[in-house]
């Protein structure tokens, strides 16, 4: 008998622990949605500043202080996802999960967001600066919106699935040169951006190279932690 009430608690126990996630889930969705409109919010108001007859290449020039400016907040959102993360769960890699989860939803919503408020971009093939920090990503709409989905599906598998996970150093180093191969493709015009021009022609087959493999060795890894 206090064998199978034992049972009971532990089962009872599993199932609260399920539902607080689960809430917790709901929660970072909240949060990662409120943060991209945020995020709409500012930029349409720079857009209206900078690039009164719509954004284009080259850029308006910018001051150092409203560069700065900018920067700052670019890494005041990183921060704000991290800790929003932190505070979803006990475990590093719950944690991780948790901002893979929401950085996804706070781009899909951004670019969401830019296209009700402003009706931009025209195509998923419109160039947009992604990020400033250290030199200026620029890439086709549908390459941060392929990333981001990956994301936002990778964060809410890691995070709403019950068992544990023991990812490998070697899974790290796959996923890290999978981003680091992304980054090249978003930043390898920041020359000519930044010089006063147009971004030269983004290389879709560096970034679907490192998309891939992240996507792969991400499912790999979780084939392995699912073998018995």
């Amino acid at each position: 008998m206090a064998r199978g009430r034992g049972s009971f608690d532990d089962a009872h126990a599993l199932s609260s622990e399920g539902r607080r996630r689960r809430a917790r889930y709901a929660w970072l969705w909240v949060f990662g949605i409120a943060l991209g409109w945020f995020e709409t919010a500012v930029v349409v108001d720079l857009r209206a500043l900078y690039y009164p007859d719509g954004f284009r290449f080259p850029l308006a020039p910018f001051s150092v202080r409203m560069a700065l400016v900018e920067i700052g907040r670019e890494v005041a959102s990183i921060l704000l996802i991290a800790a929003a993360a932190r505070l979803s769960a006990r475990r590093f890699l719950d944690r991780f999960a948790a901002f893979l989860l929401v950085f996804g939803i706070w781009d899909l919503v951004y670019y969401a967001g830019l296209k009700i408020a402003l009706g931009w971009p025209a195509s998923f093939s419109t160039i947009d600066v992604l990020f400033l920090i250290p030199v200026v990503w620029t890439g086709p709409v549908w390459a941060p919106c392929m990333i981001a989905a990956t994301l936002a599906v990778a964060g809410s598998r890691l995070y709403l699935a019950p068992r544990r996970r023991a990812y490998r150093g070697r899974d790290w180093a796959v996923e890290v040169i999978a981003g680091l191969l992304v980054i090249l493709s978003f930043t390898k015009g920041w020359r000519e951006v930044a010089a006063g021009g147009g971004p030269p022609a983004f290389p879709a087959a560096l970034f679907l190279a490192g998309w891939a493999l992240g996507l792969l060795g991400f499912a790999a890894a979780e084939r392995r932690v699912r073998a018995p």
